[in-house]
C-alpha cells in the first residue's frame, strides 16, 4: 500500500484480541482498510475470519485492543452512526419469517430513517437499485420463505447494497450462489469500489476469486495474522501448504492473476507413478 493510502485509512484494528465465553479466538491483530481498497480477508477454517468481521462492528467486544472508524474509537459512536457508514453482508442466515423479498431489502435503509419517519423517494430508489444490481427484483414481492438458498443470499447483499455505507464488510458473499452470480456479485463489487469508492473488505474461502478481484490479501490462521500484500505475494505454493495444510500449484490465470490448484491425493498419485515409469 502506498503511504498516501496508509495516510487515508478508514477502517484499522490495533492490537484486537476477541473471543468467547473467556477464551482467546484472535489475538492481537493489526488490519488496516484505506479508502477505496478492495481487500480479501483469507484463511482456513477457524482462524478467526468471522469473529475479525463481528469484531470490527463492534457486535463482538474486544477483549483487548481497539477498533478505530474514519479516525474515531467505534466504541464512541451511536449504533445508528456505524450502521451508516458500515454495511455489513453476513453468512447466509434464515429467511425472515414472513418478510417479502422487498421488505428485507428495505431494512438496509433503517439507519438513514429517524424514528416514526416513513420511506422517502431516496430510500425507494435506493432498494430498487440495490433489488436491479443483485437481480431479485422479479421476485421482490415474494415472501423470502419462498427462495432457494441462492436466492436469498442474493437478497442479503441487496440489502447491504441498499444501505449505501462508504464502506463494506462481507462474509463468504457467494458461498451459496452457483457460479455464475458468484461472478455477477464480484463483478459488481468491483463497480461500486472502482466507480463509487466504496472500500471493500471480503471473507472468501475461494482463494482464485480473492486473487481476481482484490487488490491486496490478508492472511490469518490459528486466530493470528500471517501475512498481508498482493495476492502474487500472498499467495505462493510454500505459504499455502503451510497454512492449509494441502499441495496446491501456483501459476497465473487469463487475468494475470495467481491461480491456485489443489493437488488431490489422485493426482499425486498419479504424477508419482508417472514419475517412476522408465
Amino acid at each position: 500500500m502506498s503511504d498516501a493510502r496508509i495516510r487515508d485509512v478508514v477502517l484499522e484494528t490495533r492490537g484486537l484480541t476477541c473471543g468467547y465465553d473467556g477464551g482467546v479466538v484472535l489475538e492481537g491483530i493489526n488490519l488496516r482498510l484505506a479508502r477505496g481498497e478492495f481487500v480479501g480477508l483469507i484463511g482456513p477454517n477457524g482462524s478467526g475470519k468471522t469473529t475479525l468481521l463481528r469484531g470490527l462492528t463492534g457486535v463482538l467486544r474486544p477483549l483487548e485492543g481497539d477498533v478505530v472508524l474514519e479516525g474515531r474509537s467505534l466504541r464512541s459512536y451511536p449504533r445508528r452512526e456505524v450502521a451508516r457508514r458500515l454495511a455489513v453482508v453476513p453468512q447466509m442466515a434464515p429467511a425472515p419469517f414472513e418478510f417479502t423479498v422487498r421488505e428485507i431489502v428495505q431494512m438496509g435503509r433503517t439507519p438513514h430513517l429517524g424514528r416514526l419517519q416513513g420511506e422517502r423517494a431516496v430510500d425507494r430508489e435506493a432498494v430498487r437499485r440495490a433489488l436491479e444490481l443483485t437481480e431479485t427484483a422479479a421476485f421482490a414481492d415474494r415472501p423470502a420463505t419462498e427462495l432457494s438458498g441462492g436466492e436469498l443470499q442474493r437478497v442479503v447483499i441487496a440489502r447491504g447494497l441498499a444501505q449505501e455505507s462508504p464502506i463494506m464488510l462481507l462474509d463468504e458473499p457467494v458461498a451459496f450462489l452457483d457460479i455464475n452470480h458468484q461472478a455477477q456479485i464480484f463483478d459488481l463489487l468491483a463497480r461500486l469500489n472502482a466507480e463509487e469508492g466504496r472500500s471493500i473488505l471480503c471473507v472468501s474461502h475461494d482463494l482464485n476469486l480473492a486473487s481476481e478481484y482484490c487488490e491486496r490479501l490478508v492472511l490469518l490462521s490459528g486466530g493470528r495474522y500471517v501475512t498481508d500484500g498482493p495476492p502474487e505475494q500472498v499467495l505462493t505454493e510454500e505459504r499455502i501448504q503451510g497454512v492449509y495444510g494441502c499441495r496446491v500449484v501456483v501459476d497465473q490465470g487469463p487475468g494475470g492473476h495467481p491461480r491456485v490448484t489443489l493437488l488431490s491425493e489422485r493426482t499425486q498419485g498419479h504424477d508419482a507413478g508417472t514419475e517412476a515409469d522408465p
